[in-house]
């Protein structure tokens, strides 16, 4: 994490190591990922507790050569990263709807392999010769299609999110049992 600025938060990933430019852009789209499927379960928590417009996030990422080290005065001095690609990652970021990840095509032809992306055409962007194509997160391919590991069913009344590889084997009696009730229960209504 380098900073906050405002509402936003920058971080940058391949210094003071690196595990490869691959990696650290596969490990920055994951973190992305799972920080929207960690606000999905934070606004169902607010909801119940009686917040009705919760907190949304949306981000911008973007992979490329930038200057990172010390900036500033002897007196103020800050570790930081700067050069077009932070500004392309804020202008995504900018660019994004509520819940989005956008991201460069540098940064797709990294991760598509591993990562489902939707294109979403070129933007113009300052300092940037030629328009930059951008893309849409959509999920990690290993979550999508019948085998995945995560589901999400959201309805007015109901929320659930369900990460099936983070569930030990004594927490998932609990889960069938509280399941098993809410079905119960819904089906009881429907009868009455």
């Amino acid at each position: 994490i380098d900073k906050f600025v405002g509402d936003s938060i920058m971080i940058f990933f391949g210094d003071p190591t690196s595990r490869g430019q691959k990696e650290d852009a596969f490990a920055c789209v994951s973190m992305a990922v799972e920080m929207r499927k960690h606000m999905k379960i934070m606004r169902q928590k607010w909801r119940s507790q009686g917040i009705k417009t919760p907190l949304e996030i949306r981000m911008g990422i973007s992979t490329g050569y930038t200057t990172v080290g010390n900036f500033g005065a002897e007196n103020r001095m800050d570790y930081t990263i700067i050069g077009k690609e932070v500004n392309l990652a804020s202008r995504l970021e900018s660019l994004a709807e509520p819940g989005e990840i956008l991201i460069s095509y540098e940064t797709f032809s990294l991760i598509k392999d591993r990562i489902m992306c939707r294109d979403k055409g070129e933007i113009t962007v300052k300092g940037f010769g030629r328009p930059v194509s951008i893309y849409e997160v959509v999920d990690f391919r290993r979550d999508m299609g019948p085998n995945r590991s995560f589901l999400e069913h959201e309805r007015n009344g109901f929320a659930m999110y369900l990460d099936s590889e983070k569930i030990t084997e004594r927490e998932r009696e609990s889960i069938l049992s509280a399941l098993e009730d809410a079905a119960e229960r819904l089906r009881q209504e429907e009868d009455s």
